[in-house]
């Protein structure tokens, strides 16, 4: 495996594109998010804020503590990156080897864009889903979660039918039942109908492991790529295509996450409009140059057809934030354009990474949570087709529940009024921006006390293993010690579709 943080490499690198000059590039450079976060944090240093105040003392208590349990998880440090995938080894269980045997003969492209294909669909689905949400593995996947091309005409009148049915009995029966494969739903009408039990699919059993918050969202997600929920292609499941995403709808989310009643999951349908929106732009991706419209043309664009070797984190960055641009509804628009993970504060100023000062940028925060979970969990999706990912700490701390929530339950970021975190906000409340705009900037000076802590540098220990070892896992710890439920001490309205 290649070294994602090494400088050296194959000197095509220096043929990369020029940055580009679309109206909001600066707000998709990293060095942007690091800039605009910094001046919020300097404006909270000097007592502006009616949100919040910095208690300093607090913050080597919290690397105590993230130091502690990177070395109890990693005990020889050899800490991967934060990423999609260690959800996807939820349990113990080695999911990729799953996949990969399934992908033996196809060649190291090939395998890429299926990497690529699972881990942008998923990520784009991490959302918080809710504290009384989880979600039985299984390889039997709700009818109603598969594409209408996996279906045969009597598959679809049985379906039709049970949308049919009253709904009370409809939502009894998905609580109380397992669910059928296509083959049994057409079966309860026609017995001849019903699949060979040759190829029925395995269950896990009577003792499957059930999962909740981010490891339910990536197993149920991987197993729902596995069967074949976002292939279009009744012959080819491991795949995403646009086709499938633009058909995917609440109905279909319900029955891959096993949403019901009584297992409720938060921001089904902008999660539904997320994904369709996905299939939109990577249908007029693909039409720029004839590439597959699925997530792994990602694959082609960033490497140049696997010419390239060598990118940067930023890079992927940018084209990750360049072809999704239009499927960021619940964000911010900027200029008429849509920004996503963008938001106003007064105290965000107007410079830039590039040093440079944007006055039509002026005001803005950019964090990017999402898109930048997803450039992380690419990165070994990259490694493993050979290419070296360099410049990783570029990209910053993720601002979200776990990061923030470390912060404000290690009292590193203290409310002026303890009640503002009862209440429920918005993504866009100023309450909220300076939140995840304190989180960014502290985050790098908690690393760099958990590397003098570990007896690491910056290269032997990059923010994306930090992360990992790690400020997220400290985060969810110190929440289950101060709350039965282990909820974040932030309430926020999501849609699903931000962070």
């Amino acid at each position: 495996m290649t070294d994602s943080t090494g400088s050296t490499g194959s000197t095509d690198v220096a043929d990369a594109p020029a940055p580009s000059r679309h109206p909001l590039a600066l707000l998709r450079d990293p060095a942007t998010i690091r800039v605009r976060c910094a001046a919020v944090l300097r404006s909270v240093e000097d007592n502006n804020s009616a949100n919040f105040r910095l208690n300093r003392d607090a913050l080597g208590a919290v690397a105590d503590r993230v130091a502690a349990l990177t070395l109890r998880r990693f005990p020889d440090l050899r800490i991967p990156y934060h990423s999609r995938w260690r959800h996807f080894e939820a349990g113990g269980i080695d999911r990729k080897a799953e996949l990969d045997s399934l992908l033996q003969g196809r060649d190291r492209a090939e395998r890429a864009r299926v990497h690529f294909d699972l881990t942008v669909v998923s990520v784009l689905l991490d959302a918080g889903a809710g504290p009384r949400w989880h979600y039985t593995e299984s390889k039997v996947l709700d009818p109603l979660a598969m594409p209408a091309q996996h279906h045969g005409s009597d598959d679809l009148l049985a379906l039709l039918d049970r949308a049919a049915r009253p709904k009370a009995a409809a939502e009894a029966e998905a609580d109380d039942a397992p669910a059928p494969t296509v083959a049994a739903a057409a079966a309860a009408d026609d017995p001849a109908a019903a699949e060979p039990a040759a190829l029925a699919p395995p269950t896990f059993g009577a003792d499957r492991p059930t999962y909740t918050r981010s490891e339910g969202l990536g197993v149920a997600s991987f197993r729902a790529f596995m069967a074949g929920a976002f292939s279009s292609h009744r012959d080819d499941a491991l795949r995403c295509d646009a086709a499938a995403l633009q058909a995917v709808d609440a109905a279909a989310l319900r029955g891959i996450f096993q949403a019901t009643p009584s297992n409720p999951m938060v921001g089904l349908e902008g999660r539904a409009g997320l994904i369709s929106r996905l299939g939109e732009a990577l249908h007029a991706e693909a039409a720029r140059d004839g590439l597959p419209a699925r997530p792994g043309l990602l694959y082609d664009r960033i490497t140049d057809h696997g010419r390239r070797s060598e990118v940067s984190a930023a890079e992927v960055l940018g084209e990750l934030l360049r072809v999704f641009a239009p499927i960021w509804k619940g964000g911010s628009l900027v200029q008429g354009l849509p920004a996503g993970d963008v938001w106003p504060h007064r105290w965000a100023g107007d410079a830039t990474g590039s040093g440079e000062h944007n006055p039509t940028t002026a005001g803005w925060v950019p964090f990017h949570k999402l898109s930048q979970w997803l450039c992380y969990s690419l990165l070994e999706p990259l490694q493993w087709a050979g290419v070296t990912v360099t410049g990783l700490d570029a990209l910053t701390g993720l601002p979200e529940y776990r990061n923030g929530g470390l912060l404000l339950d290690g009292g590193v970021i203290v409310p002026r009024n303890p009640r503002d975190l009862e209440r429920t906000w918005k993504a866009g409340d100023e309450f909220i921006v300076e939140w995840r705009a304190l989180t960014v900037a502290l985050l790098d000076e908690l690393a760099a006390l958990v590397r003098q802590r570990l007896g690491r540098t910056a290269e032997q220990l990059p923010l994306a293993c930090v992360l990992e070892g790690g400020t997220w896992a400290a985060g969810r710890e110190i929440a289950k010690e101060l709350r039965s439920d282990g909820a974040p001490p932030v309430k926020i309205d999501s849609d699903g579709t931000i962070f």
